[in-house]
């Protein structure tokens, strides 16, 4: 199984963006096949550092993986809102 984790920071971090970007991210429910698990935090800290989503999903295989990158709804949709929004993103993927 391969964990994909994405962390976002917006560009503008008001409740109002949050729970917008937030409801895109999870608007891949159902849509997105390949997702095992998908699961969307928001930062509780607050602090300089802190990122304002949290992004935790699961895919069968790094095929699957890849082929989410381009899966017409989230690339389209969701990948695309979120670039349009962020101030920066960062990833890491792995096994487990």
């Amino acid at each position: 199984m391969i964990v994909h984790i994405v962390l976002f920071k917006l560009k503008e971090a008001t409740a109002e963006n949050v729970e917008a970007a937030r409801q895109r991210l999870l608007s891949m429910d159902g849509k997105v096949e390949l997702l095992r698990h998908l699961e969307v935090g928001v930062d509780l800290i607050r602090s300089e550092r802190s990122a304002d989503i949290a992004l935790y999903t699961k895919f069968d295989s790094l095929e699957d993986l890849q082929a989410y990158q381009v899966h017409p709804y989230h690339a389209n949709e969701v990948a695309a809102y979120m670039r349009s929004v962020c101030a920066s993103v960062v990833a890491a993927d792995y096994e487990v």
